[in-house]
């Protein structure tokens, strides 16, 4: 990998690097943007599903990260922090970006475990809070979450700020968007998974639950939460607190939630399948 010098803002190469807080407001046409050493590594590593178009950095931050994008199949673009603040449209001190590739979406059916094997995933209805969803995604990377399905109204998890506050696990967590649709309960008998709503006004204790070994877990937006007539369907959990207050953010309930859905019994012996 030789990388190649890059001063003109003007360039085409650097063309989609451009004007970057607009553009991620009304979609990058297949693409993403990637900032940040950690998220780029990720980006390139075997663990993500994702591809890089191409990588776009400081020259002093080339020689801590030419061995982790030695196997890109992608140019590396080399310009300074002025260049690439200019292209972007605002100050950039990291110095470390990356254009990804969408490519297909999978459904839900294609990433959660088939029966009888033990699943776990995480469902957001409603979420339009970039900085929740980033969240979401990272805790279901750190509770060993299979798939994260979002509903057509949760935003789009490879925004540029949901990717960062994700520390990347939105690039490696498989998740999947849902039709317009969707019904959730539908969904989860489909899948055979149970389906667990988590609201402050649930029926049953989050610490009285014994973790099912195929669970789907169900966040709303945070204010209005979940549909009462979904509620009236499905199974409701709450999480105990303090007398006088009954209000977590929402990747703070689910990460506690993922906690405790996580010591879900372990794989399944062959007698009994």
């Amino acid at each position: 990998m030789i990388p190649v010098a890059v001063e003109d803002p003007a360039d085409p190469r650097l063309a989609p690097y451009a004007a970057m807080r607009e553009r991620d407001l009304v979609g990058r046409a297949g693409r993403f943007i990637v900032e940040g050493e950690v998220t780029l590594r990720l980006l390139a590593s075997a663990r993500s599903r994702f591809r890089a178009e191409s990588v776009l950095l400081a020259p002093e931050r080339w020689p801590g990260l030419a061995a982790d994008l030695a196997g890109i199949d992608a140019p590396v673009y080399l310009a300074g922090k002025a260049a690439m603040s200019a292209v972007t449209g605002f100050p950039i001190h990291r110095g470390v970006l990356a254009v990804g590739l969408r490519g297909p979406e999978p459904g839900a059916e294609a990433l959660v475990p088939p029966p009888p094997a033990p699943a776990l995933v995480l469902g957001l209805a409603g979420l339009t809070n970039h900085d929740n969803v980033g969240g979401c995604l990272r805790n279901a990377a750190a509770f060993g979450a299979d798939a994260v399905l979002l509903d057509a109204a949760t935003c789009d998890p490879l925004y540029r700020k949901a990717i960062r506050v994700s520390a990347g696990a939105a690039l490696i967590t498989p998740f999947a968007r849902l039709a317009p649709d969707t019904d959730w309960p539908a969904l989860a008998a489909r899948l055979g998974l149970e389906l667990l709503a988590l609201s402050p006004a649930g029926a049953e204790t989050l610490d009285a639950l014994d973790p099912p070994r195929r669970a789907l877990l169900l966040l709303g937006t945070e204010g209005p939460g979940l549909a009462p007539g979904l509620m009236a369907r499905v199974r409701t959990l709450r999480i105990p607190m303090a007398p006088g207050f009954d209000s977590l953010n929402v990747a703070t309930a689910g990460a506690i939630a993922l906690h405790r859905l996580a010591r879900r019994a372990g794989p399944v012996h062959a007698e009994a399948c």
